[in-house]
């Protein structure tokens, strides 16, 4: 059943020319995904030479009196990359090379700054700064690209790093050389001589300043009498300080009666003035009340106004109670020191209002004897007593009017000039009192000055009894290095015959660096600058980038293959192709029910046979496209594969064992199942290990990576070109294989149950007309 199944299909698969193209086009397909997927990954970072990469340098350089060398590191970098074909660098001024990477222009750029060889250079300072370079990059242009301006970059920051190494021992050794040479010259030996006459007036120096040290220590002894004279004026200046704290006391308890009496006056004022006024508006009532009174009683009239005469004249007294405070207040304002800038402008504002009120109490005393006048004109002459109330009441007017000004004159001009010296007066206590407090403080400290002098003087005597010593130390210390340069130059004469074991052991030293100095100053600078060279050991080597990514490619276009497949080929067999089979001609008896998978089986075609008979020429085109794709992977492309016969064979099996994988999910779950194994192939690309270790994935790839096809497939096709590791070839061929077992589970047995489920999908699709 199952052969007859595959003839048929066979034959129909090449009945014309179009039905063989696509199937000839069938297998070709994946093969040419993979192709040239490996082919534009062959030798990404061997082709680099064509990305564009801006450097600028601003090093100004740099030269100093320690190294007589001008150094430049920033034009020995471009010297370098001028050599360096790794990528297409661009030498260009740095506006233009940052403009050019936010252009796109350039992949990135590397500024180096003016300072750069300085910074460097700090190496023999205390404060020493790292130099760095300015690295500019676009990321967006590419999402390798970065990577590989990245490996440039780092090969810049190794050479300079070298070649700063190398310069600094080049100068050392230069310098070396230059000293050995200049110490053999005659110009070295005369200097040597002006250095024995420098260092023994240095040493006479030494000596006379011991002496001088000697004579300040006697001179300080005679110091003690103008300590104790000193400390005679000390006691004088105690009690002088003690009489200022006393002045200062008294000038405190003026300061504060000053403000007091300020305070005084301003709580007063408002009240007394309150008063006037408000007398002034009863008198002008009881006034006009006694003049409508007179046609009545000449007498009562008369009596009431002399009744407001008394009144007016009591008033008085308020007057004279706010003249006398002023005056309080004008003799504590005098005692302010003339130099307060706020006395005379007080003083003048106090005179000011001590007059406005005297000029109100004259028009009270006048209004008093007004209204006097009047009482006696009201008995006489009734006649003339309107034109005293006209009077009378124009006098009231005047007064409150010259209490008015009394008021205001006190509100514009005194008021404000109290308070601001009130908080003046304030500020003058505060500060008298933390004078006297310091004042005190330093008085009671005087006493203790005199007496530490004194123990001072004895101190520093000693002192200079030491630096003395220390001086004629160091004055022989002198003549014995004088003795010893000497020495050294006689043994150092080449003509000398012998010496003692010190002069072997000079001899010895200088051998020694007259053999660095005449040494290969350049070999020598290169070892230091790179002590270390990295010898690198290829394990299971790979030819090329190209090779390396084969295994991913190769197997992701099987898959693909498989998924074209059973896109492309039906995977159900239709009733009329069962009867052909079974040898009932055109259709299938009715007995045997609906179209679908099994409904012949009791004439022999069972659930099986229909599975395997479609599946076989799934499985051959499978096995034509994984043909195809490794022996033109080995063949065409040249990848790498040191067992050619063992990379077929992982081709082979993975053709059989994916294909078979989306034929049971598509003969099982029809379209769904072919969404499934596309989901399949998107988490495989991901978590394979194809591309990145599986250990810098996430860890849901990690834990899913065993379960997955892909890896097992890409570890064998791996082992196949670089070699194996004991079993592994073998063992991952087995593991691959093995997917096979729930395969053939989910389409011989687990099958049956959902196939009802599945008509039922795929009725209700079709019933939507749109898929």
């Amino acid at each position: 059943m199952i052969w007859g199944i595959f003839k048929r299909d066979m034959c129909h698969a090449t009945r014309n020319v179009i039905a063989v193209i696509v199937s000839m086009g069938l297998v070709v397909v994946p093969a040419l995904y993979a192709w040239f997927n490996i082919a534009a990954s062959w030798d990404p970072y061997g082709n680099t030479k064509a990305l564009k990469v801006a450097v600028a340098n601003n090093d100004k350089g740099y030269k100093s009196d320690l190294i007589p060398v001008r150094v430049n590191v920033g034009e020995t970098i471009i010297s370098t990359l001028h050599a360096n074909d790794q990528l297409d660098w661009q030498f260009v001024k740095s506006d233009k090379a940052i403009d050019g990477v936010k252009s796109g222009e350039y992949y990135a750029a590397i500024v180096i700054p003016k300072g750069f060889s300085a910074d460097m250079m700090t190496l023999f300072s205390p404060d020493i700064k790292h130099a760095q370079l300015k690295y500019y990059l676009n990321e967006k242009i590419n999402p390798i690209a970065p990577h590989i301006t990245d490996q440039g970059a780092t090969t810049v920051v190794n050479t300079i790093d070298k070649t700063f190494a190398k310069t600094i021992a080049q100068v050392g050794l230069d310098l070396a050389s230059s000293i050995l040479h200049y110490s053999q010259s005659p110009q070295m030996a005369e200097y040597m001589r002006n250095l024995n006459g420098n260092l023994t007036t240095m040493a006479d120096t030494l000596s006379g300043a011991s002496q001088q040290v000697t004579s300040y220590s006697q001179l300080l002894g005679s110091a003690n009498d103008i300590v104790d004279s000193t400390g005679k004026l000390l006691a004088s200046a105690t009690k002088a300080g003690k009489q200022a704290q006393n002045a200062l006391k008294q000038g405190k308890s003026g300061a504060t009666s000053l403000t007091s009496a300020g305070a005084n006056v301003t709580s007063s004022v408002n009240t007394a003035l309150d008063q006037v006024s408000g007398a002034f508006d009863q008198v002008a009532a009881k006034v006009n009340k006694a003049f409508d009174a007179i046609g009545k009683g000449s007498d009562t009239a008369a009596s009431q106004l002399t009744a407001l005469s008394e009144q007016v004249s009591s008033g008085e007294s308020l007057y004279d109670t706010y003249i006398t405070s002023l005056n309080h207040m004008r003799e504590s304002v005098e005692q302010l020191p003339d130099s307060d800038s706020a006395k005379q402008a007080l003083l003048e504002a106090i005179d000011r209002e001590i007059t406005l009120l005297e000029a109100a109490k004259g028009d009270s005393q006048k209004l008093a004897q007004q209204l006097k006048d009047a009482s006696t004109q009201v008995t006489q002459d009734t006649a003339a007593a309107e034109s005293s109330r006209k009077e009378i009441l124009n006098r009231i007017t005047s007064a409150k009017q010259s209490i008015s000004n009394v008021r205001d004159d006190y509100a514009t001009n005194v008021k404000p000039k109290i308070d601001a010296l009130a908080s003046t007066v304030s500020t003058l206590i505060s500060q008298t009192d933390s004078m006297i407090t310091q004042l005190s403080g330093t008085a009671d400290g005087l006493d203790d000055v005199t007496g530490d002098v004194g123990t001072n003087v004895t101190s520093i005597r000693s002192t200079l009894g030491a630096i003395a010593k220390k001086l004629d130390s160091s004055a022989a210390t002198v003549k014995e290095l004088i003795t010893k340069l000497e020495t050294g130059g006689n043994a150092g004469d080449g003509n000398s015959d012998g010496g003692d074991g010190d002069n072997d052991a000079d001899s010895g030293e200088s051998d020694e660096l007259r053999a660095l100095a005449t040494a290969n100053a350049s070999t020598l600078s290169t070892l230091i600058s790179a002590p270390v060279a990295l010898h690198r050991v290829s394990v299971y080597p790979i030819a090329n980038y190209g090779s390396a990514m084969a295994p991913f490619y190769t197997i992701l276009s099987i898959w693909v293959g498989a998924i074209i497949l059973c896109a492309m080929l039906k995977v159900t067999i239709s009733d009329r192709e069962k009867a052909h089979v079974l040898g009932l001609g055109d259709t299938l008896p009715r007995i045997a029910g609906p179209s679908g998978p099994g409904n012949a089986s009791r004439w022999g075609l069972r659930l099986d046979h229909e599975y395997f008979g479609r599946y076989a020429i799934f499985a051959l085109l499978a096995l034509l496209q994984g043909t195809l794709v490794c022996l033109g992977d080995t063949y065409f492309l040249g990848v790498q594969a040191n067992h050619a016969l063992q990379f077929l064979a992982v081709g082979w099996l993975a053709a059989l064992v994916f294909s078979n994988i989306v034929y049971t999910l598509t003969v099982s779950f029809g379209d769904i199942g072919k969404a499934v194994a596309v989901v399949l192939l998107v988490m495989q690309v991901a978590g394979s290990g194809g591309t990145f270790p599986i250990e810098t994935l996430p860890k849901f790839f990690q834990m899913l990576y065993p379960f997955l096809p892909f890896p097992h497939a890409i570890d064998a096709m791996h082992a196949a070109m670089a070699g194996s590791y004991g079993n592994e070839y073998l063992l991952d061929m087995v593991y691959l294989a093995l997917f096979l077992i729930p395969s053939l589970l989910l389409g011989l047995v687990l099958r049956k149950p959902v196939i009802r489920l599945n008509n039922w999908v795929s009725r209700n699709l079709e019933s939507t007309k749109v898929m």
